[in-house]
């Protein structure tokens, strides 16, 4: 049976949607899964679905940290949810807006048992499934506003920008919440200034759970940061995004102010730190002089600089002397060490920093191939050899396993459709991939360009989409660990001279031993749009994964269209719901690629969109094997294949719809 409501601790938050302060039409923006099924208007389960928001919406509008989750019904009828409302709002507008909920909740998600109502002013979640119990930060929802920053601004400086924005409000929120409260308040703003006068100001907001330790709050925020550029399907330039998750959430955006009060942290261009902002005037307290009062500011303006410029001193000097032991014992690997077996295949693949620098130019902008969330890469000639160089950015934490993962992994991988490690570098701090190169890229730069997409005919599209097939069927089934890519998107998918495919970028990848077949991670990783409906709603990953990022890839390979664009808010349909549509009305050639015009097998695209959503059902187990997609692809007949029921984590403006199936809606965040 289900504690009472009063006796539960809160224990989960998904997310904060801050947005506006008038809460826009499109609202609520809805993750609904539906794999636990749905309920009847009127049943027990309804009922206890509408108490439990009306309690919820009274207990976190009371709620110092304006967060409250708890249950109600038992046994089969028993609901589980959660109310979290943005830091700053009054009590009665959190109030409000989970009164809003409460009226929404059935209708939105046509009364699926697992259901996230996402408004600018609160998070609300009830489920059938006990989702509070769960540490993972899962449900997470990208929203993009604006596609690009103004003209003429530099892009690499404004995403430096927002990622030390990003940083150092998440770090306020933890180390400024009041240990005295339960739950505690982990929220923090922030404003950077002096970036570039068409960028005055860019503004940020953090915020954790209010049942998190600090060091649980610091640990999924940095998550975030980490997953901002690499993963979210945020574009470097973009004017402004949010990331929620169950457990906490980050938002940035240019343009006006979308919080209420004073930025609790300002940054300047300058290089100076982070500083909280100025807090109200002390008033003077009665029976003291004004000589007095005056005297004491003094004497504090003299002894603070003192006592901070010690501290200061004595934590560099701790630092100097803890990394000048690291460096005398060597560079080491992260967390996880690996044994002499595992490093035996790629001790001979080390290589110098000076040659990495020489064949580089040292790192000269103009062999600048790429930058990623977790470095950059260069073009380099390595004694005659063109290779790519992935610099990896120093002090990240993420690089450093992406890194061991690489070492590790792609030494080991041996396929024509598997990017070739060449070797690797670690000196000095710097932290180098080398690779073979490719010289077309990555598919993304070509196959969603207006110009370069004509390069790409039928033939080699098609041979794209056999290559990546086999490349997962090796990982999945014939390496000597099974291994998930978890994140298989067209960006991971290089091309050489002649527009083979190889699958590229392995640092979150995870292993397998031979008799397991998923695993659950508490950090979500991957690109949003390429994600399965399992993974982002419960962080469940295996195999059947990357058959459905395969999916994807594949309708847009067929299709020319870019499926994470159906996250902003001016598109009505995602491409995924549209080729559904035309494919059960038969009308398939409608979606094919303009650009290939009628030059393409019939057969062979209508194969392909069979496969595509095939790998998109949202059970697992109805999703084919790679193996089985390579056996569908070689034959010759259309008729054989299994027909494809409707894809699962579609979006649909005008009704919600999920019967066993996920929906997700990725709007603007304005």
């Amino acid at each position: 049976m289900a504690p009472p409501l009063a006796a539960r601790v809160p224990v989960l938050a998904l997310l904060v949607a801050v947005a506006a302060a008038h809460l826009a039409a499109a609202q609520p923006w809805a993750v609904c899964d539906g794999q636990g099924g749905n309920y009847s208007a009127g049943s027990a389960y309804a009922n206890s679905t509408l108490r439990l928001i009306s309690v919820l919406r009274a207990n976190a509008s009371n709620s110092p940290a304006l967060f409250a989750s708890g249950s109600a019904g038992a046994g089969a009828d028993a609901v589980y949810g959660l109310v979290l409302c943005r830091g700053d709002l009054s009590a009665s507008d959190c109030f409000d807006c989970g009164t809003r909920a409460g009226e929404d909740v059935q209708r939105v998600c046509n009364r699926t048992r697992d259901a996230a109502l996402v408004y600018n002013q609160c998070y609300v979640r009830v489920a059938g499934a006990d989702f509070l119990a769960s540490p993972n930060n899962t449900g997470m929802v990208p929203l993009i506003s604006g596609t690009s920053i103004p003209s003429g601004v530099d892009v690499a400086a404004y995403d430096a920008a927002v990622t030390r924005l990003l940083n150092a409000t998440a770090r306020y929120a933890v180390e400024s919440s009041p240990s005295s409260s339960s739950p505690r308040l982990y929220f923090a703003t922030g404003q950077l200034m002096g970036l570039d006068p068409r960028v005055p100001n860019i503004w940020s907001m953090a915020q954790c759970a209010g049942d998190l330790s600090p060091a649980q709050c610091r640990g999924c925020l940095g998550d975030l940061v980490a997953t901002w550029w690499n993963g979210s399907g945020f574009e470097p330039n973009g004017e402004g995004a949010r990331l929620a998750g169950s457990r906490c959430n980050l938002r940035t955006e240019l343009g006006d102010k979308f919080y209420t009060g004073a930025p609790m942290v300002k940054l300047q261009m300058n290089g100076d730190a982070a500083v909280p902002a100025p807090a109200p005037s002390t008033v003077a307290v009665p029976g003291t002089t004004g000589g007095k009062t005056n005297s004491a500011g003094k004497l504090l303006g003299i002894i603070l600089p003192i006592v901070f410029i010690a501290v200061v001193a004595a934590t560099t000097l701790y630092v100097w002397n803890v990394s000048k032991k690291r460096r005398s014992r060597g560079t080491k690997l992260p967390r996880r060490t690996h044994t002499a077996e595992d490093f035996e295949s790629i001790k001979s693949t080390l290589l110098s920093l000076a040659s990495l620098q020489v064949a580089t130019n040292n790192f000269d902008e103009s062999n600048k191939l790429g930058q990623g969330g977790f470095g950059a890469v260069y073009k380099g000639d390595l004694s005659g050899q063109e290779v790519a160089v992935k610099r990896l950015s120093k002090g990240s934490d993420q690089g450093l396993e992406e890194l061991r993962n690489e070492l590790v992994l792609v030494a080991k991988l041996h396929h024509k459709n598997l990017v070739r490690l060449e070797g690797f570098c670690l000196e000095e701090g710097e932290k180098l991939l080398v690779y073979e190169y490719m010289p077309n890229k990555s598919l993304d730069t070509i196959l969603f360009d207006p110009e370069e997409k004509r390069r790409l005919d039928w033939k080699k599209r098609f041979n794209i989409i056999e290559g990546v097939a086999r490349g997962l069927q090796y990982l999945h089934e014939d390496s000597q660990k099974k291994i998930v890519h978890r994140d298989m998107k067209a960006s991971n998918v290089l091309l050489d001279a002649d527009m083979n495919p190889k699958i590229g970028d392995f640092g979150l990848a995870r292993l397998f031993g031979q008799d397991q077949t998923r695993d659950v991670t508490n950090r979500i990783v991957g690109t949003f749009g390429y994600m399965s409906p399992e993974y982002v709603m419960r962080g469940q990953y295996s195999t059947k994964s990357d058959v459905f990022s395969f999916g994807i890839l594949v309708i847009e390979i067929v299709t020319g269209q870019r499926n994470t664009g159906s996250y902003f808010y001016d598109q009505n349909e995602d491409i995924i719901s549209i080729v559904w549509r035309h494919w059960s009305e038969g009308t398939i050639a409608e979606m094919v690629d303009d650009s290939l015009g009628r030059n393409y097998s019939e057969t062979e695209v209508l194969k392909c969109v069979n496969i595509g959503l095939l790998c998109l059902q949202q059970n697992p187990v109805d999703r084919p094997a790679m193996s089985d997609v390579v056996v569908m692809l070689d034959g010759d007949a259309t008729s054989s294949l299994p027909p494809a029921a409707r894809p699962t984590f579609f979006l649909d403006p005008s009704s919600v719809y999920s019967n066993a199936s996920v929906t997700v809606s990725y709007p603007s965040a304005r």
